[in-house]
C-alpha cells in the first residue's frame, strides 16, 4: 500500500515537472515568435502572439499592459478600454493604464466615465496634465463651479515642460500650446460661464505671456475687449 502511494506521489511530481516544463518552453518559444514578429514589423502576429502568451502567463501576465498600449496606438478605443480594464483588476492604482482608459473613454464618447477615471487619476497622480483634463471634462459637462476649483488647484502644480495640447483653430489647421499656456486658457474659458470676465480677461491675458501665439486665447481676448 506504501509503495503504491509512494509511486503515486512521484508521478504526480515528475508529470506536474513535465508540464511545467512544457509550459515553460511554450512561453519561451512565443516570446522569439514575438520578438521576431517585431523586429520584421508584423502587428497581426504581435498581436497573436501576445495573446497566446497571456493565455500561457494567465490572469497576472504583463503582455495585457502591452496590449493596451498596442491598441491604444492603434486608436482601438474599445478594446483598448476592456484590457486597461483587465490589467486594473489586478493593479488598480497602475496609472500608466488608468490614463489609457480615460482617454479610451473620452475617445468613445463616454465623458462621464473618463471624468470619472481622471478624477481617480489625479487624485493619485497630482500630475497637473491629468487635473487639466479632469478640468475641461468637468466643463464640458457643465460642472462649472467643480471645474473651476480643479483648474485652480492644478494652476499652483509644478510642471514638467513636456505636455503639449492640440488645438483646432479651424477646419483646417491646428496649434500645438504649451501645458502652462493652456491651463490660463481652460481657466479663462470657465470663468466666463462663471460670468467672471474680468478673471478670464486676466486669465487669457496669462496665457499669452507664456504662448504670444496662442491663437484662440487672443481671439478670446480680443472678444472680451470689444
Amino acid at each position: 500500500m506504501k509503495k503504491s502511494i509512494f509511486a503515486l506521489a512521484f508521478g504526480l511530481i515528475f508529470y506536474s515537472g513535465i508540464a511545467q516544463n512544457s509550459a515553460a518552453e511554450a512561453i519561451a518559444l512565443e516570446k522569439e515568435i514575438l520578438n521576431s514578429a517585431k523586429k520584421i514589423g508584423d502587428p497581426t502576429v504581435v498581436t497573436m502572439t501576445m495573446y497566446r502568451l497571456i493565455a500561457l502567463e494567465g490572469v497576472n501576465s504583463t503582455y495585457k499592459d502591452s496590449m493596451a498600449f498596442i491598441y491604444f496606438s492603434s486608436r482601438k478605443y474599445a478594446p483598448c478600454f476592456l484590457m486597461t480594464n483587465e490589467v486594473l483588476k489586478r493593479d488598480p492604482k497602475n496609472e500608466p493604464m488608468l490614463e489609457l482608459k480615460a482617454v479610451s473613454l473620452e475617445s468613445l464618447g463616454a465623458l462621464d466615465k473618463s471624468m470619472e477615471v481622471y478624477q481617480e487619476l489625479y487624485t493619485l497622480s497630482k500630475n497637473n496634465f491629468h487635473g487639466y483634463n479632469l478640468a475641461k471634462l468637468q466643463l464640458a459637462m457643465r460642472k462649472y463651479e467643480e471645474a473651476y476649483k480643479t483648474i485652480k488647484e492644478v494652476e499652483g502644480l509644478n510642471d514638467s515642460g513636456k505636455y503639449k495640447v492640440t488645438f483646432s483653430i479651424n477646419q483646417n489647421h491646428t496649434q500645438q500650446v504649451e501645458l502652462l499656456a493652456a491651463i490660463p486658457y481652460l481657466k479663462g474659458l470657465i470663468e466666463e460661464e462663471l460670468n467672471k470676465k474680468p478673471e478670464a480677461k486676466l486669465s487669457y491675458e496669462k496665457a499669452l505671456k507664456i504662448q504670444a501665439d496662442f491663437v484662440l486665447a487672443k481671439e478670446k481676448l480680443d472678444a472680451l475687449n470689444q
